[in-house]
């Protein structure tokens, strides 16, 4: 078991902040849907009105449960061996001898890790199928929490689209005929005005942030190969000294990151059907002696 996401990741400047970019984005937002977007003429005293509040704020519970999980949960840490060991005969091996499917020794961090684990300079530690150290969850993205951390990307996605559809409805949408406007809503008018804009601007830029990211980390499980990976194997030129190895079929290797269950309980933040991204039980040695 991996240590506390305190412990875990070191005390960056840059993974803090943006937590508290994201929380206070998402409040942001939250609050303007609710006390501007809803209150337009348009949506004003009609049965939507209720309904989009709602839906919308089931998308932000699930939005802030996915990345909780992901902030928290152990990415896949590698466990530390007990005692002291000579790495020396390991170190002396050269780097062609090794692959992708060995175990191998980390200069940084003196310990034994298995098949495509590799080491954070953030947190320290090597992480199992390590993807990316990751800012906005102030944490690595590895085999045990990259279904949380797209969860969360697709449900940021969501809530942009979702904020940015119910603005433009808000203006292009004739006012509902039991609304009245007064004169004494001008300002408040134009401050709604504001706050849209806004909001529209907010919801376009972390939309397209998030669809990007969201593609690269569906493209990288159904190619079975992580960003760490592909470099690894630009730098070595490895593809044209091997063969390309076998792959699983897409769909077996989209259930190895979001879990052997039915399809809808990859859209919630929980494991489901015996995933298999609970891993294997590493042992802190791989079976050979040294």
């Amino acid at each position: 078991m991996g240590a506390p996401a305190g412990s875990r990741c070191a005390r960056d400047p840059c993974g803090p902040l943006c937590l508290l970019l994201t929380y206070l984005s998402v409040a942001y937002a939250d609050y303007v849907v609710l006390a501007h977007v809803l209150l337009q003429p348009a949506f004003r005293g009609s049965p939507w009105c209720p309904v989009h509040a709602v839906a919308f704020n089931v998308v932000v519970a699930l939005l802030l449960a996915c990345h909780a999980r992901a902030v928290l949960a152990d990415p896949g840490v590698v466990p530390l061996a007990g005692t002291a060991m000579d790495f020396s005969e390991l170190r002396s091996l050269r780097k062609a001898e090794r692959s992708n499917e060995d175990w191998t020794v980390c200069n940084r961090c003196e310990t034994y890790r298995p098949p495509r684990a590799h080491h954070c300079r953030v947190c320290h530690r090597c992480v199992r199928r390590m993807d990316h150290h990751c800012p906005w969850i102030n944490n690595c993205v590895g085999e045990l929490n990259q279904k949380y951390f797209i969860q969360f990307l697709f449900y940021t996605g969501l809530a942009s689209v979702y904020a940015a559809g119910l603005v433009l409805a808000a203006w292009l949408r004739p006012p509902d005929g039991s609304a009245t406007v007064t004169p004494g809503d001008v300002p408040s008018d134009r401050v709604q005005t504001a706050h849209c804009i806004v909001l529209l601007l907010e919801s376009v830029l972390f939309g397209a942030f998030v669809t990007a990211i969201f593609y690269d980390q569906v493209t990288s499980i159904i190619t079975d190969e992580t960003p760490l990976e592909q470099l690894r194997k630009r730098v070595l030129k490895e593809a044209d000294r091997e063969a390309p190895p076998r792959r699983k079929p897409r769909l077996a290797l989209l259930r190895d990151v979001f879990g052997r269950g039915f399809v809808i309980c990859w859209f919630f933040p929980w494991n489901c059907g015996a995933p298999a991204g609970t891993g294997p039980a590493y042992s802190y040695l791989p079976d050979y002696d040294v």
